[in-house]
């Protein structure tokens, strides 16, 4: 869907298709026709945007065979859909019984994550609407934590300068101009915004900048406008934003809490769980910008297992839950975190990034009395998301566009 932002500009809403996860060419064909039509004819819209997830055979199946871009470029046009930005974080595999850490394979320091983001960008190029020419994708936050030393950090760095250079390349050719976002994530090198900004300054190129989903920022217990502030101070640019919910506990110390947590703790997806302590200042070193200490674990199993972490203040857990639909008490979600995002990014003179795109990929993940039993479910959830994002911009004062 598009908007016109006050100051004139075109503001794109999509959702992602990850939600169903295609490893080749036919499956996403199948997507746009059982799952992405149904839920444009749903919303009663002439035009919706989706948020394309292509795996890597996917990819190279589009990349390698001009006849098949074109093919899946008229194949979106036919169905009322149109694509501006991709998620490009997932390689492969987002399918399978269990992800889990394999989310984070390859990373920035390995060449296949380099190869297959251009991959991407050359895609994306093809399959922009015929007036629009800016593009953008979303990727791995560098690499997971774990054996990420000086010399990965380096190949990591040169990679997304490779990347940049390609870019230009690729905007000198086609004509069209596309961006590539990091995307903090609790648990990655890059788990937070403040992260980014070092990393991202060294490379130091508009085309490489931040995609900011605010489940990852309420589960990391960042304040919106801290957060959105300090990037714009950097010059980081915000290339897209994923509209997502956290999963929430006020008071995870209590049984009645714990009992719901758990039934939310699943084998597919990793769900990073965190809190805060109050951060005691020592002499002279008070750090005023973060006044509180963040301490998590991998996944909810292990946040539910003994002490493993402080119960006093509320936990967080990266698990999208749906936009439109707060899990049931004692639980809830983090959507007035994204709301307040929303409001930063898009509320003020001139939005601070025009690519928006609700990213709720576990609706099969949920505990099973909450998924949907149904195609027609399924759709029908994804439509009650996308109409709660387009009314919460419309009450930002955006007009929605035919």
């Amino acid at each position: 869907m598009r908007f016109r932002h006050p100051d004139g500009s075109v503001v794109h809403l999509a959702y992602c298709t990850n939600v169903h996860p295609a490893e080749t060419l036919d499956g996403v064909l199948a997507q746009l026709r059982d799952h992405c039509e149904p839920v444009r004819r749903r919303l009663g819209r002439d035009r919706l945007g989706i948020g394309l997830w292509l795996a890597r055979d996917a990819a190279h199946a589009l990349v390698t065979d001009p006849s098949a871009l074109r093919g899946l470029r008229a194949e979106l046009d036919r169905r009322g859909l149109e694509v501006v930005t991709l998620n490009g974080f997932p390689y492969e595999g987002f399918g399978a019984q269990e992800v889990k850490y394999r989310v984070y394979q390859p990373d920035w320091a390995d060449p296949e994550r380099l190869e297959h983001t251009t991959s991407l960008a050359r895609v994306l190029a093809g399959l922009l609407p015929d007036d629009v020419t800016e593009g953008s994708i979303s990727t791995l936050p560098l690499a997971w934590c774990t054996a990420y030393d000086d010399a990965r950090a380096d190949k990591a760095r040169a990679a997304l300068v490779t990347l940049a250079e390609r870019l230009d390349a690729l905007q000198e050719l086609t004509g069209r101009s596309l961006r590539v976002g990091l995307e903090p994530e609790p648990g990655c090198v890059v788990e937070t915004t403040r992260d980014a900004i070092a990393p991202l300054t060294a490379v130091a190129h508009p085309r490489i900048g931040v995609c900011v989903d605010t489940c990852h920022l309420a589960t990391s217990f960042e304040d919106p406008h801290t957060a959105l502030d300090a990037l714009t101070e950097a010059h980081v640019p915000i290339v897209k934003s994923q509209l997502s919910a956290a999963l929430h506990a006020e008071h995870p110390r209590s049984p009645e809490v714990r009992e719901a947590l758990a039934a939310f703790a699943e084998p597919r997806f990793l769900h990073q769980t965190r809190t805060t302590t109050p951060r005691i200042p020592t002499g002279t070193s008070r750090n005023t910008t973060a006044p509180h200490h963040l301490h998590g674990t991998d996944d909810l199993d292990e946040a539910l297992t003994g002490h493993a972490l402080p119960d006093a203040a509320p936990w967080r857990a990266h698990f999208h839950v749906p936009l439109h639909a707060a899990p049931a008490a004692p639980l809830t979600s983090t959507l007035d975190v994204l709301t307040t995002a929303l409001g930063r990014l898009v509320g003020g003179p001139h939005p601070l990034t025009r690519h928006l795109e609700v990213e709720t990929y576990t609706w099969q993940a949920l505990p099973p009395e909450l998924r949907p039993r149904a195609r027609a479910q399924l759709t029908d959830g994804i439509a009650a998301e996308l109409t709660l994002a387009r009314e919460l911009l419309t009450d930002l004062g955006l007009k929605e566009l035919p």
